[in-house]
């Protein structure tokens, strides 16, 4: 198998496929590597596409991208383990072009674009793993696979190869390893007929609703979801790494719990259980993000640590579709001008840091230590659906207490201190403002 390109894409997700699909318009041999049996096959996510990033890569694509639905409506849930308060929104105009986002189901949609980059003339080979770099002195010059005689050799290299980034790490471009830094991703997938699905949810037929929950998670810290599509819904949890290990529990056993929840049991009720999975998520954004070229090596999506999960802000795949095309396009550059040493291959962090990909990353940075604090997992959703009980509970005869009383009490009740909230109000604000 022994092979030459311009350049070896080492991971055929939305990273590795944009990066191949910039590179084989620019007329550049690419091989796009893939170690699963076909493209999606090892990825899991819940999940929602948002399409502004496809926009310019494929303009044409609302028409042709296996969508589930597009998501009319968002809803975040505080929970306890017996209540539940909800911002609920919905907007006609996000059923409509160019739409906000959309639910997808990785094997579909990955394999869709990475059909993209191969009809544009990159080569995919799958069932193939990169099982480390070829070099020269300092400079990476291809990747070594698990095929007999399986080198490639490349004038650049772009690691798409998830949230382990073995190649950063070989490179010697990744940090040490921070169990802090990770979430783990726990997911089903429960088939219900589309209609069923629409009833529930109070959806028209193509319309898709998104729910992120804060409070899901008992004394692990971390988050829920429920995604529909079209005839199916994703759940799943984003759990701690090191809080799921300290609490001794197992993820199922926790993602059981949650759709027995009042809030949640009655929306995947009788669903069938169609597939399971668990996968590591890159969580601390700029904390854990490694140097991004090398000497012939980028990297780009999980693999960069390009993901944020900021409460309002639940984002992997746009950054993953812009970094790929923005290596694509550092990597054609660095060719064209015969430089692909880290300096010549610098015009990639540039790229990053003129978009919003950089951008977030560092507006947003303090968002995952915050959002991940105990007061903000457990006492914060007690709070809020305490007060909010009181609020809506009458008990004539009895006079109403004061609204200021009332928050003074159930404050007490749930251990936040006034001063505490004033303080994690003002992060919030400096965070998100």
């Amino acid at each position: 198998m022994a092979e030459s390109f311009d350049v070896v894409v080492v991971g055929a997700g939305p990273a590795g496929s944009a990066a191949a699909l910039v590179l084989a318009r620019a007329g550049l041999s690419v091989c796009l590597l893939e170690r699963g049996p076909f493209p999606g096959a090892k990825n899991l996510y819940g999940g929602v596409v948002y399409g502004r990033v496809l926009d310019a890569l494929l303009p044409g694509w609302r028409a042709e991208a296996p969508i589930e639905r597009w998501v009319t409506r968002r809803v975040t849930m505080m929970l306890t383990g017996h209540q539940s308060l909800a911002v609920d929104f919905r907007s006609k105009s996000w059923g409509e072009e160019p739409f906000n986002g959309a639910t997808a189901l990785r094997p579909r949609f990955d394999a869709w674009l990475a059909h993209q980059a191969a009809e544009a003339g990159a080569v995919l080979v799958t069932a193939t793993t990169a099982t480390g770099l070829l070099r020269a002195g300092r400079q990476v010059v291809g990747v070594r696979t698990d095929r007999p005689a399986g080198e490639i050799s490349a004038g650049v290299v772009i690691a798409c190869d998830g949230v382990n980034a073995f190649l950063a790490r070989e490179a010697g471009l990744a940090r040490p390893v921070d169990a802090g830094h990770y979430t783990l991703g726990v997911k089903e997938v429960l088939g219900i007929p589309a209609s069923e699905i629409e009833s529930r949810f109070g959806l028209l037929p193509g319309e898709g609703a998104d729910f992120e929950v804060l409070g899901a998670t008992g004394e692990v810290a971390g988050g829920g979801f429920v995604y529909t599509n079209s005839d199916s819904l994703s759940v799943g949890l984003v759990l701690s790494v090191t809080g799921l290990a300290r609490s001794q529990q197992r993820p199922e056993e926790l993602l059981a719990a949650f759709k027995a929840h009042p809030a949640i049991e009655p929306l995947v009720r009788g669903g069938e259980l169609l597939e399971y999975g668990a996968h590591l998520i890159p969580e601390a954004g700029l904390a854990m993000q490694p140097e991004l070229a090398g000497d012939g090596i980028l990297v780009a999506g999980d693999a960069a640590g390009l993901c944020l999960a900021a409460g309002l802000w639940l984002e992997g795949v746009n950054f993953a579709l812009a970094s790929g095309a923005a290596a694509g396009e550092a990597a054609a550059e660095a060719l064209q001008r015969k430089d692909t040493s880290r300096k010549g291959l610098a015009g990639y962090r540039e790229r990053l840091g003129a978009s919003f990909v950089l951008a977030d990353h560092k507006r947003l940075r303090r968002a995952p230590e915050l959002l991940m604090s105990e007061r903000m997992q457990q006492r914060y959703p007690a709070l809020f659906c305490n007060l909010a009980e009181e609020l809506f509970t009458v008990r004539n005869p009895e006079a109403k207490v004061g609204l200021y009383r009332l928050f003074r009490r159930q404050a007490r009740r749930a251990g936040v201190g006034l001063g505490e909230l004033a303080g994690d109000a003002w992060k919030l604000w400096r965070t998100f403002g």
